[in-house]
Formats: C-alpha cells, structure tokens, sequence
C-alpha cells in the first residue's frame, strides 16, 4: 500500500491557505479510486435550501467530486436505485423507505455502508448532515470499508466561545481581525462566517456564542441585532445556532436605567423586552453566556445579591424561548487578594462562590467551569466545583485558543492535556464520577440534556483560521472529544492529518509524532511539576517571566522565595484547596506522598531539596526538564523538514517558520526560567549548564562600533543571556558590533539572539570576515500572531539562525544594524554552534 500513498502526494503540489481546513477533499490516486464503490445518485431527503438536510445533499456531491472525481446528482424524492440517501429517520419512513436502526439521541446519527446503498440518518436534520460528514471523512481517508453504526453524542451542548470584540479585534486573537464584527457592527459579508459553521458542523459543534465574554452592551443595538438574525441565517444550514454574550450592566449603560440590580422590577422588565427583541431576529437562538462579577465585570454581587439571582434573571427571560444561559464559575475577587496571606488562594474561588448555590439555579441554567481552578495553565488538577455541582447542570470550558501556551506559535496539541482532566474520577459520594463520561455526560448525576462542552477559540480571519496549520487539529479534535470523551486523542491526530495533508504514512507519522511531543516539551520548558506556566501573568501572558508569578494581584502565585517552592493547598497547613475535592481524591492530594509529582508544587510548599519519585531534588528537576523540552523542541524543524516535496510548499514553509521560531523561543523560555531560579535559589545545575554557554558571545562582550550601540539591562533580568543586552543610542543611527572567533575552524550554525519588538522593524546583516551571510529585519509583527509587546523581554526574544557556515579561528563577525521606530536594534548574543550541539 506505500505506492499508494506515495500517489497520493502528487495532487499537493499547488499552495494551499489552509481555508478549506480538513474539509480539502483533495482528489484520491486513480488507483485508490477504483477499490471505492459508490452509488450513482444522491437523495437528500429535503428541498428546503436552508435545511441541513439539504445542505448535506450538497455537501456530499461536492465531498465526492472532489474525493473521487465523480459528479453525483442530487434529488429528493425515494427510489429504488443504488444511492447515497441522507435524512432524518422521520423522513425515511415518510418516504417508505424501510430501515432497522437503534434508537438514537438527539443529534445522532446512523450510517451504513453495506450493499447497494448508503444510508445515512439522522435523529434530527443536523445528525443527517454529522453523518454526512462522516461518510465523507471516511471517503477522504481512502476508507471503503462497509461499516453499519449508530453513534449519539455524550452531551447535548457543544459550543465554541469567540473573544471577539466590536470594534472587529478578538482577545487573545492571534489570526487576525475578526469575521463576524467591523467598527461596532456586524460585517455584511457572510462568507467566512458560512465557511467556518461549515468547519463546525463538520466536528459536530452544534453552538457558537460569538461576541466576548468581555461583552459590549452594543451588540443590543436594533442595527447589531438585524446583523445577529444574518448571521443566523448563515449558520442555520448547517445545524449552528448562534447564541451571544451579554454584559450584566447593560440596563444601565446602554438602557439608560438608574441600576442594573437583577431584582429590581425595571431592570427585569429591561430584559425581558430585550431577549423578546433578539428572539425575533433570531427564533431559534441557542441562549447567552454571561461573565459576571470576574475581573472587574459587573454582577449581582454589586447589589448584594447571588451569582444565582444574576443567572436566574437571564434564565427567565429566555425561557419562554427555549433558550438556556451558560453561566461562568470564573467568578474571584482579585482586588482583595493577599500573598502574604497563607490561606489567600485563587483556586478556592469558584468552588466558595459556587458550591452553596447548588440548586438556586433556574433549570435552562448551565454553570460553565474552567477545566482548572485557576486559568488555562499548562497543567491543573481538574475543577473540585463539578463535584459539588449535584444539582446544576454543567460544563466544562476548554481552550483551544493557546492563551497561556504558547499563543498557537508554539506547536502544542492540546487534546492529552484536556484528556488528563476528562478521565480523571472525582469520586463523588465514593462512586465513580469520571468527568468525561459521567459528570459531564449527565448520567452520574441526572442531568442529562443540558450537560456539555464549551471551547473557547479564537479564529479570525487568516486563512489558517487559527494563525497556523498545524493548530488547527486542536479545534478538530475538540468538537470530537465533545462528542465522545473518550476518543483517543492520537487516533484524533491522524485522522485529522490524512483529512488536512493527505495519505502520505510519513506525513503521518511526522506530525504525530511532533504534535503528541508538543504538550510535554512545552511543559518541560515553561512550568513544570504543576507550578503553573510561568509566563508573564501581569502582562502579555506569552513570554517566560517567571517573577511576575510572585507579587502580582491576580492570585497566580508560586510562593517561591530563597529556600522554596509551591503553593500549600492541603487542609491541615495551607488554603483549603484540596479539600474541596471528595474525600478520596482529597485525601491524595493532602498529602505529599500521595500526590503526582507532576502536581506536587501546586498542593505543596516544598524545599529545593525535596526529593521527588524519581529520586532528583525539585530544582535539579526544573534544570534537566527545562533542557529537555527544549531540546524537543529543537527536533520540530528537523523533523518537519522530511514533509518537503510530500506536502505542497506553502505550507511546509509556513510551518517550518514557526518551528524554528519555536525552537530559538523554547531556548529563551529555558534559559530565563533556570537562570531565575538558578539565581533566587543558588543552588547550582548537577550537569553544570545553567550560566555557562560555551558556544556564545555575549553582544556586551563584543566591540562595539562607533558608539551606535550602548550596554543596558533588561528587566525582568532573565531574559537576557548575560543579564544585558546592547541596543542602539538613537532609533535612527545605524551600529555596528564586531568580534573575533576563537573556536576551532570547522561548519558551525550561527544563531543570532535580539528583539523583535513592536512598532518598529529595525534592519540587520550578519558578515564574515566582510562576506554577507544574510540579512534580516525584525518583522515578527507580520508573521507570528502573539500578543504583541514594546518592550525588550521575554515576548520580544527571539533568534535566527544560518545554517552549514564555514568558519575559521581567528574569522571576524561583524553584525550591522538600522533601528526603526521603537525597535533600537537590540541584541542578546551570538551562538557559534557545531553540528548536533542545541545552545
């Protein structure tokens, strides 16, 4: 079967954007096509344009045109030939047409393959076009075999949450502007917005809320609200239904009332005139999303009344509707958080305000819960609030969007991190209460039917969608866990790989193997041993910055000082936290024993020293680990590079930018966490690497040429390889810096260390003995989708590198440079690197 793929390669040659996601359906080899055996016709079981129904008709013919090269009709009534039918199985049996399938849930779907025809029914008109998409998937993934399944969805609600503003930015955008919002409207043109439900649809999402949880009261405008019912509109065929967010204060802000009090009779009447507005424009909206009293947005709690009395108000509104409220547990008091103060803790926040509500929630209410108890960190314990949550429906929020990892320019496959959450027991009244399977499915507690998933994404207008291919299989692999949690996340990855890149086994296996690599290494090389990520917390949540973790308001403490490490969670000496889990599970995480090690600085306050299971000290750990994920991460660009000629060029080259941008970054991320603790701590790294760099020429120790350049320090201090860096005197006069070599003659990479800020893209070349080896400037502005920063940090550090240079001892580097705008130029250090060696 290899020729196989090897043939299917060959349709990859033209550039590819990404648009078109996994739903390519790129043309199989001739040879592939002959084994597939289809029939002739298509029935869609509708002829309502705007049924999803119809639109799987429509779907299936364009899937298999492009798949195999045929063009299949599409009718709508019954027959007897050989065809490909789609429809609900209400519409089956009002055709005639006889079917024995098992009985199916809402949403779900039954696909059969065997005989003549294929069968696919749905539940509901949006499980015909699931399977729809189904069958093609298969198709796309040269799979003819006859399979006869039902499949139902675990939960009911599968929702993504966009962060986009009115003004058309997006929160944590890190793939441009976005496509449903232009200048505090909605945009006119429905064409992305039609793209992406089909993306959706596809992952089997049936809900997307699309404005900020951060909600502009604006978006009630009677303008805003035609543009809401277009959107609709666009998303109904295929099976989305669009909710929004609403801001608590709106009464007041934007309805001119003295209050917003969820008890005052003005503003419940407000409301309800209100929703009655956005249900006429949109009737089947699936309901609202409500961040309250978190972060400086406005709540009940501001009238003294419960988070439950806010919800409630909502719930009432939408229920004559049908619709439901998706209420945010990421409720906590960061103005009045204390480090000083032992039993001050973050985590404890929204089981405090939550658990005593359990059951004052109106019944369309659903308490949306972070998968953690603080905020979409590398690793967390999973929220103890789904375990006192008994009688309210739940669920859980996911981030697709890399917030705090990595801001999709660093490869990280999300799936084994949220999958450590989902299949963790919390043992709730000592029976078992897998999240995924029981609590979030409804069946351990009864709550079947308003159960699920929200994803928050960030998808924009970039033609990646998400700023970069490969993040892309983070928002595939969501809607499937959502739909069944135990899917394994690397039969996921592969599926999604031959649907966006082709047949090819070393495609494949390449992108598996990096993308179930990413978690780990990143991990590794930002905050491991559950210390959190240690990024910078105060700022653009991006970059190392490991101080900011300490001393800030936000309550995203690490409480390390000279001789420890580690937030005291237990009951018995620290905030209470692990308490708040069922007996077992806190028992375990109470004491030290008992507690994972990747875990252990989260629950405990811990000496340097302590030992952990697999016998090295915490800080040896942190050094060898921090190593470790980046030289993983060194092996990204080296391994994508065997995918040339076997994808098309566009991509590939995209994609090698951001793992070699990834690679330099993961260094920084080491060199800044370890020197950090290497000097708060003064314990020095066993293997004798942290501080020494024997292959770099720090850019203060070089000549510096006619006084261009100047030596200053850098803060936060550990981002800069000797403490320093040089940058220009003015913004507008070239420099130039000079060293000679004094490494044996042979072929060295040479990496060059700066920072690329914003609002400036200053100019370099790189010379040898007065021979160009190449020039760049410092644009990552317009290639890289992170949140931007003026400053000389952590989030600005970067590197390039030139390959295979022959050098000479004795040989001079001269490095020019032309600052422009903020960006002086500045410069860390140069690595002279032999073959293999990582800096």
């Amino acid at each position: 079967m290899r020729g196989f793929w090897i043939l299917a390669t060959l349709g990859l040659a033209a550039a590819e954007d990404g648009l078109h996601g996994w739903l390519r359906y790129a043309r199989l080899p001739c040879d592939i096509v002959k084994q597939a055996h289809i029939p002739s016709a298509i029935i869609a079981l509708n002829t309502t344009e705007t049924s999803p129904i119809f639109t799987a008709g429509q779907e299936l013919q364009r899937g298999i045109k492009g798949i195999l090269g045929k063009a299949l009709t599409v009718t709508h009534e019954a027959s007897d030939s050989p065809s490909v039918i789609v429809g609900t199985a209400a519409a089956f049996n009002e055709s005639g047409i006889t079917i024995e399938i098992p009985e199916l849930e809402e949403d779900g779907f039954w696909l059969s393959t065997t005989g003549d025809t294929v069968e696919i029914v749905g539940q509901n008109e949006r499980g015909a076009l699931y399977g729809a998409f189904e069958y093609l998937s298969m198709l796309a993934q040269a799979n003819f075999n006859e399979v006869a399944y039902a499949t139902n969805p675990s939960a009911a609600i599968r929702w993504v949450n966009q962060w986009d503003n009115m003004d058309g930015t997006i929160e944590r955008g890190y793939a441009g502007l976005s496509i449903f919002f232009k200048d505090n409207t909605t945009v006119s043109n429905m064409t992305r917005i039609t793209e992406y439900a089909r993306l959706l649809s596809s992952i089997r999402v049936n809900g997307i809320v699309i404005n900020n949880v951060n909600a502009n009261p604006i978006i009630l405008s009677d303008e805003n609200m035609k543009g809401l019912g277009r959107i609709a509109d666009a998303m109904r065929p295929w099976g989305v239904k669009l909710g929004i967010s609403l801001n608590f204060a709106s009464p007041q802000t934007f309805g001119g009332l003295a209050s917003f009090d969820p008890l005052a009779e003005e503003v419940i009447a407000w409301w309800t005139d209100t929703v009655d507005k956005v249900y006429e424009h949109v009737p089947d909206l699936a309901g609202f999303l409500v961040k309250a009293n978190s972060e400086g947005q406005p709540g009940p709690i501001t009238y003294n009344r419960t988070l439950a009395d806010g919800a409630n108000l909502f719930a009432k509104a939408a229920k004559p509707h049908g619709g439901i409220v998706m209420f945010r547990a990421f409720v906590y008091d960061y103005q009045n958080l204390d480090e000083a103060n032992w039993k001050d803790d973050r985590a404890n926040a929204a089981a405090d305000y939550f658990r005593d509500l359990d059951g004052a929630f109106d019944d369309n209410v659903i308490v949306q819960v972070k998968y953690g108890p603080i905020d979409f960190q590398v690793r967390e314990p999973a929220s103890p609030l789904f375990a006192h949550l008994k009688e309210t429906p739940s669920a859980i929020e996911l981030q697709i969007a890399q917030e705090y990892l990595g801001q999709q320019c660093h490869l990280v496959y999300l799936p084994p991190l949220w999958k450590t959450v989902l299949d963790f027991d919390l043992r709730v009244d000592g029976e078992k209460s897998v999240i995924g399977t029981d609590i979030l499915s409804g069946k351990r507690l009864n709550k079947k039917g308003l159960t699920g998933y929200a994803g928050v994404v960030n998808v924009g207008l970039n033609t990646t969608w998400l700023g970069t291919h490969l993040a892309m299989s983070n928002l595939y692999a969501y809607g499937r866990l959502a739909w069944d949690p135990t899917d394994n996340e690397v039969s996921l990855l592969e599926d999604w790989t031959r649907l966006t890149f082709g047949l090819d086994d070393t495609v494949r296996e390449v992108i598996t193997r990096m993308s179930m690599e990413s978690w780990p290494a990143y991990e590794n090389y930002t905050g491991n041993l559950g210390i959190q990520t240690l990024t910078d917390i105060t700022g653009p949540h991006y970059g190392p910055n490991p101080q900011s973790m300490d001393n800030n308001p936000w309550g995203q403490w690490t409480r390390a000082d000279a001789d420890s490490i580690g937030m005291d969670r237990t009951v018995g000496n620290g905030t209470g936290f692990a308490g708040q889990y069922p007996e077992e599970v806190a028992s375990a995480f109470e004491e030290i024993e008992t507690t994972p090690d990747d875990l252990l600085l989260w629950f405990h306050h811990v000496p340097y020293t302590h030992v952990l299971k697999n016998g090295k000290t915490v800080i040896q750990h942190f050094y060898d680990a921090h190593y470790a994920g980046a030289e993983t991460a060194a092996t990204f660009p080296q391994q994508w590079a065997q995918l040339q000629g076997l994808i098309d060029q566009q991509r590939y080259e995209e994609m090698l930018f951001r793992l070699t941008y990834q690679a330099g970054h993961a260094i920084v991320w080491r060199d800044s966490i370890a020197q950090f603790y290497h000097n708060i701590s003064g314990i020095p790294d066993a293997a004798g690497r942290v501080g020494h760099h024997p292959w770099r020429i720090e850019a203060e120790a070089m000549t510096l040429l006619n006084g261009g350049y100047r030596v200053t320090e850098v803060t936060p201090f550990e981002v800069a390889s000797g403490l320093h860096v040089i940058q220009t005197t003015s913004n507008s006069t070239p420099a130039s810096v000079t060293t000679t070599l004094r490494f044996p003659a042979g072929v060295y990479d040479l990496a060059v260390a700066y920072y690329d800020l914003y609002e400036g893209q200053a100019q370099y070349e790189l010379f040898l003995n007065n021979a160009s080896v190449g020039a760049w400037k410092g644009d990552n502005e317009d290639k890289l989708g992170f949140t931007l920063t003026r400053g000389i940090d952590g989030h600005s550090a970067t590197r390039i590198t030139f390959k295979g240079v022959q050098i000479g001892e004795g040989d001079v580097v001269r490095i020019d440079s032309r600052p422009d705008g903020r960006e002086t130029a500045p410069l860390d250090y140069l690595a002279v690197l032999p073959a293999g060696v990582v800096d």
